[in-house]
């Protein structure tokens, strides 16, 4: 494996100093030492892939030097755009290094969502004409490889790290934000869940709340027939609830999104806002965090979610942060929307926390059959 520190000191050898991007699972140990060892002008978590590409350009501009963007392989999508129409060396030809963690490599186990995206990562690269080494975990090969992606960058190219599972040596992070908050986003989804009508549909964002909602379904012996679990598609959630919402008016839609997903794709609020579905409630549980891909911190509390939301012409905003407030709200929640609920909630969850065990087609063909009612 490679010891974050090596890699790290390797590229900054290579002038490569500034790093953007969105964590991701295969990078967490990476990820974790960039935020306890570079300061905030040097790295950014930012809301999403193709900003960070932005980012890494605005900082060649000011400096004339390298940056490099990080992210998993389902952000390829989102940084496609910037990387063909700004990056490109037939329009500015800047240099880039991007690391990409390859999740659904073929041959690999992982999850449904992550299937397609592992077989066309290589390939989006191909496309797009950049070059790019699967980085070795051995830390000679490494360096040389670091060595090559040097000399793109030189010529003022992108070059791409593809990373695979269990590159990296371990490292935990270390600078993390005191805990305020005294409710687990389980615990808050338990008590939402529980208290919609029966005809009520939720769309799950991506990650740990899909998951807890499934395992809250299981437990109270409830079938998943109502919920909409979005495997994939960060930051989309709302968008697909605001599908449904729009063409089924009679029905309360809920989207049960997250900070770092809600962030994402913040335009969706005012989509949201513009089309003012009366059935339409917006709950996003907030832990300031990117809780399944390591904890790397989100600017979640550091916005006013809510305010967002009220200036975006939601009809209704409110913010809790314990189950008494969230059980309050809940008894008063106002029949005309749209409706956006922020959940303050305490970073972590369960470590035997299970997955859902239906195949996204057998979810989306029980949803379906339950709209038809």
């Amino acid at each position: 494996m490679i010891r974050p520190e090596f890699f790290m000191e390797r590229l900054k050898a290579v002038g490569v100093e500034f790093f953007a991007g969105v964590p991701d699972s295969l990078l967490k140990n990476i990820c974790a030492y960039m935020t306890d060892n570079l300061d905030e002008s040097h790295h950014v978590i930012a809301a999403n892939e193709g900003g960070a590409v932005g980012l890494a350009a605005g900082y060649h501009l000011a400096t004339g030097k390298p940056g490099c963007v990080y992210m998993q392989n389902s952000g390829e999508g989102n940084a496609v755009n910037p990387l063909a129409s700004l990056m490109d060396k037939d329009v500015y030809g800047m240099p880039l290094l991007l690391i990409i963690g390859w999740r659904g490599r073929p041959g690999v186990h992982d999850e449904p969502q992550h299937v397609k995206q592992g077989k066309i990562t290589t390939g989006l690269l191909n496309t797009l004409g950049i070059n790019y080494d699967v980085l070795a975990k051995e830390e000679s090969v490494a360096e040389r490889q670091i060595e090559n992606a040097a000399k793109a960058l030189r010529n003022n190219e992108v070059y791409a790290l593809v990373v695979e599972k269990d590159t990296f040596d371990s490292y935990s992070l270390k600078n993390t934000r005191p805990e305020r908050c005294v409710m687990s986003r389980e615990e808050a989804i338990r008590i939402v869940a529980a208290s919609m009508p029966a005809d009520a549909v939720v769309v799950g964002t991506t990650g740990m709340i899909s998951r807890e909602l499934f395992e809250y379904r299981t437990a109270m012996s409830q079938g998943h027939e109502r919920d909409f679990l979005t495997v994939g598609s960060m930051g989309h959630a709302s968008m697909i609830a605001l599908g449904i919402a729009m063409q089924q008016p009679g029905r309360k839609v809920y989207c049960f999104d997250g900070d770092g997903a809600a962030i994402m794709h913040m335009g969706n609020m005012a989509i949201v806002g513009s089309k003012a579905p009366r059935n339409f409630v917006h709950v996003v549980f907030n832990n300031g965090a990117h809780d399944s891909v390591g904890g790397q911190p989100t600017v979640g509390h550091y916005i006013d979610m809510v305010g967002i939301a009220k200036a975006m012409h939601y009809a209704h905003v409110s913010t809790v942060s314990n189950p008494e407030e969230l059980r309050k709200c809940l008894d008063v929640m106002p029949s005309d929307g749209p409706v956006m609920l922020e959940v303050r909630v305490k970073r972590g969850n369960r470590k035997d926390l299970g997955r859902p065990t239906t195949t996204p087609e057998q979810n989306k063909e029980a949803l379906m059959t339950f709209l038809k009612k």
